[in-house]
Formats: C-alpha cells, structure tokens, sequence
C-alpha cells in the first residue's frame, strides 16, 4: 500500500480509504453486522489506514460499527467522519445543518459512538446556506483548539465556496479546510477538474475522491440498451431507476465498453482499471472505496497493481474528458 502526505497536515494516509455506507448490509433491517466489521479489520489488514465514516450514514450506526471494529488499534488508523446531513428521520430543525449548535453537539455524539476522545479529520458533510460560513469556521477551529478534531474539510463544495471558506480564515485567523472531497469517476471529472483542482493545487489542499465506479455503472456490468440489473439500487431504489437511461449515454456506453477491453488486456477487471485510472492521476490523495465484503475489499486491493500504459490512460481521458464550453474570440 502506498501512503502519502494529506495536504499540509503532516499526516500520512493511504491512497485507498475504506468508506464505511456498507450499501449492501448496513442499511437493511437483517443486516450483518459481524461482516461488516470483518471487512474493516480485513482492510486494516490488508494496509489501509485511512476509514471515512458519518453521523449520516444509518444515523449513527456505522459510527458504532467503526468503533466496534477499531478497539485496539485507535492510534494506528486516521478516521474522518462528518456532519451536517440529517442524523435521524423527520429530522427537527437543530438536527442537521453547520450551525454552531449542530457542530458542537454532534462532535461529542460521534466520539462517543466511534469510542475515541479525538477525529483525525472532520468534514462538511454538504453546503449549508442557511448558515454563514464563517459560524461553521469558528466551531470547527475551537474544536481543534479543545483537541478534539485534528483538521477539517468540506465535501460536496463549490469551488467559489471552498474560496469563501478560504478567505474567510485567513481573514479571521481560523484553521482553514485542509482538504476537499468530491465525487470523481470516468463518468463525472467536470465535478473536479476544471475548477476545484487548481484551488487544491494552489493552496496545498489534499483532494479525496469518492463513487470511483459510478454506483456501479462502470463495473461492466451495465451496458446502454439493456435493462438495469435487478438487486442494484438501479433497479430497485426509484429515484436511481428513474436515472438509469440517463446515466447510460452512448458516451457512458463508450467508456464501459473501453474498460471493457482494456481488462481483457491486463487481465483484470472493468471496475479495476477504473480505479486504475484514478489511482494513476497523482493528483488525488485518497480514493473512498466502498466494499461491503472481505472479498469486495481484495478486488479493489488489487487495482493497485493494474498498471496502465499512457496509450490507455489518454484514450481513457479522451473518452472521458469534461465537457469544455465553446469560447468566442
């Protein structure tokens, strides 16, 4: 596994990050949990040291889960976890949001359920508007300054609001975002490059990336034309299925069908050089996985060694390049 620096904060994170929605089990009544903790020890294991979770993600739940699973090894994995999203159903009004009151009660809720006194990194879960961001700022920098986060980030930004937030520490001498996390795969780099990109170059932020395959759609296993695979949230949850035909562009068809071949030449899997992909742009930090198994958790290890030619990483750009708006002289 490699490791590299997180942006200027002197801590070293490994270039894959365990995500930990755990789509398949955690979010079903019979879930497994006992397998879900399996697959976060495996993934220590295995050299990840890097575990993103939420208050989010089944309200609190995976929170626990993490902290279950960490019970001994605390100190040697760098753990995130966020806030702002709503952290119950029919959430109230205080029960979501940036605001100093959600921050401040919220940090002391997920330190209890991940069962450790610090967070390593917090971020931002979404843009709030209905707070101002220099509140947000102020909460997170006297969180730091009490001990209990080490640095901060912002997920889901606009590149003009990570400036604003910017600008707005250094203004009010806060500790600033040290790093952004978007969603960035062959099917969505116009959510990145263009304009967050320079922003993270410019002032030393780390660039964590998350959905590498799309949900699914770049696995290989979907193809334009054909119907969405039962069992897949695709297919079975309404807001993706009303999506699909969407999604499935004759350029998304493009992309699949070239992941296709190239995993015929570097034996190894569609879903495997998409990450190839990803991993090869020196770029991105950490790149937020989401196996729901031991076994899950192996095949995307084992992106790491997919080595792709700079003949197939440019047809993969070309195919793959955002949308660039025509300019008038």
């Amino acid at each position: 596994m490699e490791y590299v620096s997180f942006g200027q904060t002197g801590i070293k994170v490994s270039r894959l990050c365990l995500g930990t929605a755990f789509r398949a089990t955690l979010f079903k009544k019979d879930s497994d949990e006992p397998a879900a903790i399996r697959t976060i020890q495996h993934a220590l294991d295995s050299g990840i040291n890097f575990i993103d979770t939420a208050n989010f993600y089944s309200y609190g739940r995976s929170e626990r889960l993490v902290g279950r699973a960490l019970a001994g090894r605390r100190h040697h994995v760098i753990i995130a976890s966020k806030f702002a999203s709503p952290v119950r159903e029919n959430p109230g009004p205080n029960d979501q949001g940036a605001s100093r009151y959600h921050i401040l009660r919220e940090i002391d809720n997920t330190l209890k359920r991940l069962n450790t006194d610090f967070l390593d990194i917090y971020w931002l879960h979404t843009p709030d508007p209905s707070t101002p961001i220099e509140e947000t700022l102020g909460a997170l920098d006297d969180l730091i300054k009490a001990g209990k986060v080490r640095a901060i980030g912002c997920s889901n930004l606009k590149a003009w609001q990570v400036c604003e937030a910017l600008w707005q520490s250094d203004k009010l001498n806060l500790h600033a975002f040290a790093a952004v996390q978007n969603q960035y795969s062959l099917l969505n780099r116009w959510e990145l490059e263009p304009d967050l990109l320079p922003i993270c170059r410019r002032f030393g932020l780390a660039t964590v990336t998350y959905s590498p395959l799309a949900m699914g759609l770049l696995s290989g296993a979907f193809r334009r034309g054909r119907p969405a695979i039962p069992g897949t949230p695709w297919a079975d949850v309404p807001q993706y299925a009303a999506l699909f035909d969407r999604m499935m562009t004759p350029r998304a068809d493009e992309i699949v069908s070239a992941l296709i071949d190239l995993a015929g030449t570097h034996r190894c899997t569609p879903a495997q050089v998409a990450i190839g992909f990803i991993l090869a742009q020196p770029w991105i930090t950490s790149l937020i996985i989401g196996p729901d198994t031991p076994e899950q958790t192996d095949e995307v290890l084992a992106a790491t060694a997919v080595k792709l030619s700079a003949h197939d990483l440019a047809l993969l750009s070309s195919l793959s390049a955002p949308d660039q708006p025509l300019k008038v002289a």
